[in-house]
């Protein structure tokens, strides 16, 4: 028994605009439901905003804590100038212990001019071994990069640098 087009109450052509019309939904639906969901992210505490400044930045981790000139406890090492902003090594060593009652659980590096300032975010473990980050960043612009060490009964510590950038390693809108 061999059906013709005619006797079929769904044709072939429409079954396939159909199949279509269900992809393409799926598509445009699966961008519409993740760009909702991307806003709601961006919109709750802890998410940074487009081109966030960097006391809005501050605020948004630290809330209204004070944080404590590092003196001899913080090491943090940059270039004075950053030939290329793509790639600037930068070294966090603190003194600090990383065992104990008060010890480090954090490091954030934070770049004053970038246009969402905070770059990274370490964590330690009790008992790490040693509070010690390298790593390389990239900066927008001559900016000041700053290094917080937060400890875990919520004391602040920061030691900041100024490095002058002479060729941007990110797109930056156009300045004014």
């Amino acid at each position: 028994m061999s059906a013709k087009n005619s006797d079929l109450k769904f044709p072939r052509r429409s079954f396939l605009k159909a199949l279509g019309g269900l992809a393409l939904f799926g598509f445009c639906g699966r961008d519409l439901v993740s760009s909702r969901r991307a806003a709601a992210q961006a919109g709750m505490p802890g998410f940074p905003l487009p081109d966030e400044a960097v006391e809005v930045t501050l605020k948004r981790l630290f809330g209204g804590r004070k944080i404590a000139s590092a003196d001899d406890k913080v090491k943090l090492e940059l270039p004075v100038i950053a030939e290329d902003g793509g790639n600037v090594t930068i070294t966090v060593d603190t003194v600090l212990p990383v065992r104990g009652a008060a010890h480090v659980s954090a490091i954030y590096i934070i770049a004053d001019k970038n246009r969402r300032p905070m770059l990274a975010k370490f964590s330690f473990a009790p008992g790490a071994g040693q509070a010690f980050v390298s790593s390389s960043i990239r900066l927008a612009t001559t900016t000041d990069v700053r290094a917080v060490v937060e400890m875990n009964d919520g004391t602040l510590y920061g030691a900041k640098r100024h490095v002058r950038v002479t060729i941007s390693g990110c797109d930056l809108p156009p300045q004014r």
